[in-house]
């Protein structure tokens, strides 16, 4: 037999796509060539691939060997192929028998040695191969327990070429995945670890249960990064369908640990200020790798010293966060990624940034007004709260009373808030009240009283909140009565919510009379 077909997996952003891996040998001068998009990488398997077969004990063909990748105009990249491209010349010289074969799936890289090794995006890969009809597949030992979290597929792992060619002859046999470790202790940043700032607490709370984007303003010092980068501690674990997207992103990243199963954990990502338009949005040469934004999906995504990144760089975010999804578009195609993400900016109020605030500034008005101008309106347009943070002082910072709540109660405030949004949007399939449509919110029989949204149509007329603002404060007003459990929020939380999204709702706000769980009501 000079012919033989195996299956692999194309892998273009976070979709798959069957392939198939035919080889053809025939007469003529020796040489290997390889058809159907390849990229350098998938080029240079022909070098990897002969080493491999020779050093795992088997002949080489010395035959003109024709290696073509269906469908040919799919843009094909990485070293998946390897051992489906091994498979395929050794059958088709009749080395390995079809059958055993036919219909299996087959990812791995090769080494020079004959070892199988990794790949990235393993798990969108055998989700692909799942929806293509294929119900087993074969993968690099490391990856098999990431790929096992695929329902209705059987998965089995390699470790060399040559136990793969020990099962086709029926001589050996294939490895299991491991078995799922138990679940790690949910260990991190505590918000007990946050002294004073009642008040940016409580906009931490809110934000976590409605899902809604946060900006942190305030001198150095004063809590912002510390608060932000508490805040996935208090967010949920993520769903089933949630998880195998953040594990799939994570995979075709490359971040994924060895023998890993799906990521549970909203992830949380803090680019440097001086990061790359590319690094943030996603980009690289050939088809777009995933950037900061997309690796944030179902998690949190914190812009710390926002004045200070290019303005470039932050304006592209704005179709995302609308969006909840990354369009890149290269010249050897269009790539796209998930992108549904809390983003949280924090600044300081002027370049000096004063730990004393405004009492030793040295900042003009003006120059104060330019330094956080470089936060454009539209983009904090898209900010549904923002705060206003003051230095802390010694008596919030030395305070030996009632210690702050730790992150495991407010989580449980925050859960139980969530689940009565997911009740309530269940016909629309909305976890979170930030991702309700505003006209949803604007329809009986969510369309609240005139008499409590008075404040927010008079702040709309007068150009306060725009038509997208106006939206967004009828979902935190939503939030706000979730956490305090009551069915429909009243005209006093559409009023909190237009001054948690003006940003004129001071820290005094939280000088308010204080429940038994310590949350400012």
């Amino acid at each position: 037999m000079s012919y033989a077909r195996v299956l692999c997996v194309g892998l273009v952003g976070v979709a798959g796509r069957l392939v198939e891996v035919e080889t053809d040998l025939s007469a003529g001068l020796p040489a290997v060539v390889l058809t159907g998009l390849p990229d350098t990488a998938l080029h240079e398997a022909r070098d990897r691939v002969r080493a491999a077969v020779v050093n795992s004990g088997c002949d080489w063909p010395n035959r003109r060997i024709t290696v073509n990748l269906l469908p040919a105009a799919l843009p094909k990249h990485g070293s998946s192929f390897d051992l489906a491209i091994a498979a395929s010349l050794l059958t088709g010289a009749g080395e390995l028998p079809a059958a055993p074969l036919e219909g299996v799936v087959l990812l791995g890289e090769l080494g020079l040695d004959g070892a199988v090794r990794p790949v990235r995006g393993v798990l969108p890969m055998v989700a692909a191969a799942a929806r293509a009809g294929v119900s087993r597949v074969i993968v690099p030992l490391a990856n098999a327990r990431e790929a096992s979290v695929v329902p209705g597929v059987t998965v089995r792992a390699v470790d060399s070429l040559r136990r793969l060619v020990d099962f086709v002859r029926g001589a050996g046999h294939l490895l299991d995945p491991l078995p799922e470790a138990p679940p790690a202790v949910r260990s991190g940043p505590d918000l007990a670890d946050v002294a004073g700032q009642q008040f940016g607490r409580y906009a931490l709370e809110i934000a976590a249960a409605g899902g809604h984007h946060l900006a942190l303003l305030g001198p150095p010092g004063a809590g912002k990064t510390m608060l932000a980068e508490r805040l996935p501690s208090i967010l949920p674990e993520l769903g089933d369908e949630a998880a195998l997207e953040v594990t799939a992103l994570q995979s075709i990243a490359g971040l994924l640990p060895p023998d890993s199963g799906l990521i549970r954990r909203p992830p949380f990502q803090a680019p440097h200020h001086t990061s790359s338009t590319a690094a943030l949005i996603g980009g690289g040469s050939g088809l777009a790798r995933p950037g900061a934004l997309s690796l944030a999906h179902r998690g949190v995504l914190f812009l710390d010293e926002a004045p200070e990144i290019p303005r470039v760089t932050l304006q592209a975010l704005r179709q995302p966060l609308e969006s909840g999804r990354v369009v890149i578009a290269r010249t050897r195609g269009t790539t796209e990624y998930p992108a549904r993400v809390q983003l949280v900016l924090a600044a300081n109020p002027c370049p000096c940034a004063s730990t004393a605030g405004d009492q030793s500034c040295t900042c003009s008005p003006l120059t104060r007004r330019r330094y956080l101008g470089r936060l454009s309106g539209p983009l904090l347009d898209r900010i549904d709260i923002r705060v206003d943070l003051l230095p802390m002082r010694a008596a919030q910072l030395v305070a030996t009373g009632t210690p702050a709540e730790p992150s495991s109660v407010v989580a449980k405030r925050v859960v139980r808030a969530r689940a009565a949004a997911a009740g309530r949007w269940a016909t629309g399939g909305w976890q979170v009240n930030a991702e309700v449509p505003g006209p949803q919110l604007r329809r009986p029989p969510w369309m609240l009283p005139g008499r409590d949204t008075a404040v927010l149509r008079d702040a709309l007329d007068l150009g306060t909140v725009s038509a997208r603002g106006f939206d967004r404060v009828l979902r935190l007003a939503w939030t706000i009565a979730d956490l305090d459990g009551r069915d429909r929020p009243g005209e006093a939380d559409v009023a909190e919510a237009l001054q948690l999204r003006t940003g004129m709702l001071g820290p005094s706000a939280a000088v308010r009379t204080t429940s038994v769980t310590g949350r400012p009501r």
